[in-house]
This record gives C-alpha cells, sequence and structure tokens, in this order.
C-alpha cells in the first residue's frame, strides 16, 4: 500500500506540512497564537544550568524538529536564554535545519526592534511561509517513506497479549516494506534484553543494548535503590503485572520481530532504514518529541488500563509536529475515552480479530492518517509542556 504525503527538498516525505517556531519563549508562542498552521515547542527547558552534553541534547531535537520531513519551514528567534552558549546560538540551530534544504528565517530583537518587533516581524514571516507551505500537494509514495514511533504506557495485561502484538505486526510490515520503526524505553527492556540481543543485526548492536540496560540499572543502584522497587509502578501492579521482568517481555512484543539495526540516542536520527531501539525515558511527553526530532512522520501510544478511567485523554500533540495516536487493548480504557481512542485492539482478547487481522486494521489506521486525516489528539487545541530527556545534573 502507499500513503499521500509531502515530499521534502532532502528527499524525507512529510504527513503534516506545518510552520515551525523555535525555541520556545514569548516570540514563539505569541507568533503561533497569531498565524493559523504554526508549531512551537512547549518546554520550561532552555539550557540554562545545564551541561554541555545535555545542551547538545536540547540543541539536537531543536534541529531535528526543524529537519521533521512534517515540517514546510522554520523560523528561529535568537531571544532564547540559551541562545548565549554554543551549542544553542541561533545561528547554528539555521544552518544545520536549513541544510535539509528547507526555508529558514531567523528572528533577532537586537536587530528587528526589540521583543514587540521580533514577534511583528515573527508573525509577517510565519503569514507568508504558511501560505506559501499551503501551495504543497500530497503526492502518492510507497510505504518505505514511513518512519513511526511507539511507546507503551500504564500497561496491564492486555497490553501484552494483544494491544503491543498489533504494533509489532505493524512494525514488522512497515519495516519489511523498506520503512523506518523506532521502539525504545530502556527501563522496559529490563528482563527482555536477551530476547532482544538475539535479534541484534550485528554483534556491536548487541553489545549497545546491554550497555544501555548496564547504564540504567547502575544509575538506579546510585541512588541506593534497584530499579525494580519503583518499576512497575502502581497502574501496572494494578492491572495484573507482577515484576519488570513480565511487564518488559510484554512490552517488547511492539517491536514487532524484525532485526535491530542500531541503538540510538535520544532524538537521534537512524542513517538507514529498518528498526531501531531508543535509549529513552518512559515519559510520553519526552519520548515524542524525541521520536519526531528522530523523523518520525507517525507516532503511536499503546495504552493499557491504568489512569484513564473518567477522564478524556488531553494530551494534545507531545509530538509537536507529528501526528500522535493513541491505542489500546483494554476495553474499559476504551469505553472512558473513546472520543480519544484511535485504534481499539481488544477485539483480540474478544475473539473477534486474529492479532495478525488487529496489525492489518491498525495498518490502515495509521496509511489513513498519514494520507492526512485527523488522529483524534490533533483536534485538540492543547498541550502539556514537553520534558525533554536530560539525564546530567543541573547546576
Amino acid at each position: 500500500m502507499s500513503f499521500l504525503g509531502y515530499i521534502r527538498p532532502d528527499g524525507s516525505v512529510g504527513t503534516r506540512n506545518h510552520v515551525l517556531v523555535i525555541p520556545q519563549g514569548i516570540i514563539a508562542k505569541s507568533v503561533c497564537d497569531f498565524v493559523a498552521g504554526t508549531k512551537t515547542i512547549l518546554t520550561a527547558d532552555h539550557g540554562s544550568g545545564r551541561t554541555a552534553n545535555d545542551r547538545e541534547q536540547i540543541a539536537r531535537v531543536l534541529i531535528g524538529l526543524g529537519r521533521s520531513p512534517n515540517v514546510a519551514s522554520v523560523i528561529v528567534h535568537a531571544a532564547s536564554p540559551g541562545a548565549g552558549y554554543p551549542e544553542l546560538r541561533a545561528e547554528r540551530l539555521v544552518d544545520e535545519i536549513a541544510a535539509s534544504g528547507k526555508r529558514v528565517e531567523i528572528l533577532d530583537p537586537a536587530k528587528d526592534g526589540g521583543t514587540y518587533g521580533a514577534i511583528l516581524k515573527g508573525i509577517q514571516l510565519a503569514r507568508r511561509m504558511v501560505h506559501e507551505a499551503s501551495r504543497s500537494r500530497r503526492e502518492k509514495v510507497e510505504d518505505e517513506h514511513l518512519c513511526l514511533g511507539v511507546k507503551c504506557g500504564y500497561s496491564d495485561t492486555t497490553s501484552g497479549i494483544a494491544g503491543n502484538p498489533a504494533v509489532g505486526y505493524l512494525y514488522d510490515k512497515v519495516v519489511a516494506a523498506g520503512g523506518t520503526a523506532l521502539f525504545g524505553e530502556t527501563t522496559e527492556i529490563i528482563g527482555a534484553e536477551q530476547a532482544l540481543i538475539r535479534r541484534a543485526a550485528r554483534p556491536e548492536v548487541a553489545e549497545a543494548i546491554l550497555r544501555t540496560v548496564t547504564v540504567q540499572e547502575d544509575r538506579a543502584k546510585a541512588t541506593g535503590l534497584d530499579i525494580r522497587t519503583v518499576n512497575p509502578v502502581p497502574s501496572n501492579i494494578k492491572g495484573g503485572i507482577s515484576s519488570l521482568e513480565e511487564k518488559s517481555l510484554g512490552a517488547i512484543h511492539k517491536a514487532g520481530t524484525a532485526p535491530i539495526q542500531g541503538v540510538l540516542k535520544y532524538a537521534e536520527r537512524p542513517t538507514r532504514k529498518g528498526l531501531y531501539f531508543v535509549d529513552n525515558w518512559m515519559g510520553h511527553l519526552s519520548i515524542f518529541a524525541g521520536y519526531a526530532a528522530a523523523g518520525a512522520n507517525v507516532v503511536l501510544f499503546q495504552l493499557g488500563g491504568g489512569g484513564v478511567a473518567g477522564r478524556t485523554l488531553l494530551e494534545g500533540s507531545p509530538s509537536v509536529v507529528v501526528p500522535f495516536l493513541w491505542a489500546t487493548a483494554n476495553p474499559r480504557t476504551y469505553a472512558a475515552a473513546t472520543d480519544s481512542i484511535d485504534f481499539y485492539s481488544g477485539t483480540v482478547i474478544e475473539g473477534s480479530e486474529t492479532p495478525e487481522e488487529a496489525g492489518e486494521r491498525l495498518y490502515r489506521t495509521v496509511i489513513d492518517v498519514a494520507s492526512g486525516t485527523l488522529s483524534l489528539s490533533e483536534t485538540l487545541y492543547y498541550t502539556e509542556p514537553i520534558d525533554l530527556y536530560l539525564q546530567e545534573p543541573r547546576f
């Protein structure tokens, strides 16, 4: 099958056509409040007091979002407190994003009449950019241009039995077609790492998987705790999961069965197609921004049974510029949030579908969204602040 996407100058294909304003701050927010078709990242972290490694990680996110295939053009402003650091200089962001061939403009309050002047110029630029982007037309492309990111959360017994296997079928199908698929959550492969290293495409990939697990466990022990005392979390235990190993064995089903081509850092873009493990944290308000920065053009959250009953899922856009789909195999979760769930695979538990049939239906759902149908989350003009995955102390 194929989907309808926006072909970018670097050969990547977008499923959306946004104008991005970065980094965060009053200039970015004001431009996005005024101009339809614009997006910005919402985070409290601009690099102040961070180590050079963490500032580089922030820069990798911002540059990656700017280079996203779902972004038509970019405005970078120099008013962020982080702009004084070499890693986060506006000129550096502009140069690295512009290397993808897309239009990038810079706003500098020192040259553009202060903050108010930069806001005015930004609104004028953004309107022209959005109008220019609106002239782009979707074209039919093959599945090799899909790049997917997934996480599972509030995991329960339905996740490992039906929800994650359906995603795994989708991943196998996309990878077999020449596409790219990203999965992660280092804390949630602990206890299942041996199953993953048997799928490593090369010995060095197996070594990298084991190294990420060792580093994570050592980091937990340095606090005086075993990671198994904080994971599984209460919602997992309430959902019938008894140990971290059990949780991990269910979680890795979402990665399907294809060979793992490499281990990526948070927000790192793969250099080749295929399946990749990403060394990231389980928080979805950080993980999806990282997937978007790594080049994902559709992302999915496979949801279990905890933390949903009695409320609508309101996280509208943790992936910033990428369509975000909620999926679940739990009938109670689905009943509590039908206005937010894009895909339900509880049919496997109910006996009306096999995992493969549910996976095929999920694939068609993803193709539909990739071609322009809005995910339910995209109908919300709302997002939570994104907690970037930064690992070193703040001083």
